[in-house]
């Protein structure tokens, strides 16, 4: 009888991201366990643009002690500010015009918290509402602790604003980090 082994990460891989794709980082745990343990870097360089992947991973290699150094890679973008992904090329003329909007949503988010809004749900429903009425199909907007991915409150200073939309079919993810 087969039995097929898999990496769980804890509770985070339910929230965000892993809210709308269930089972999808327990599938990127494991996937990157076995790819590690076959290749043994020093070293593994994961991008910011998908933020909850990356702390997956970090907490994974911290939780089981591994030795792997895991470098965060800043999220390109193009000169509108739309992050960079493979994603992009399905979306449409139009779509792609528009898609800048998420990006532009997470600034004026960065914004209001760097100008002090401690009102994280107005933000973040102002944001939600500006993408629907655009025609997008919100997933989720969110104001998150950066080094832990939980609920963020007050006055915490490092924080991180994420995001996942559907713009037609093509679900778009991004995010921007606070540091106060």
């Amino acid at each position: 009888m087969r039995q097929d082994f898999n990496v769980e990460p804890p509770h985070i891989q339910n929230e965000l991201c892993g809210a709308f794709r269930p089972g999808h980082f327990r599938g990127v745990a494991t996937v990157v366990t076995k790819l590690f343990n076959i290749v043994q870097p020093d070293l593994a360089c994961f991008g910011k643009k998908d933020y909850q992947q990356l702390h997956v991973i970090q907490a994974m290699i911290a939780d089981l002690n591994s030795p792997i150094e895991i470098v965060p890679v800043d999220t390109g973008r193009a000169g509108d500010g739309l992050a960079l992904s493979s994603r992009n090329g399905y979306l449409s003329a139009e779509e792609r015009a528009e898609a800048p909007r998420l990006y532009r949503n997470l600034s004026m988010i960065r914004d209001g918290l760097m100008a002090g809004s401690q009102d994280y749900a107005a933000l973040e429903q102002a944001a939600r509402d500006d993408l629907a009425a655009a025609g997008w199909t919100v997933d989720y907007v969110e104001v998150r602790q950066a080094d832990t991915l939980e609920i963020a409150h007050a006055g915490e200073k490092r924080l991180v604003v994420l995001a996942a939309a559907r713009l037609g079919k093509t679900r778009l993810i991004d995010n921007i980090e606070v540091f106060r």
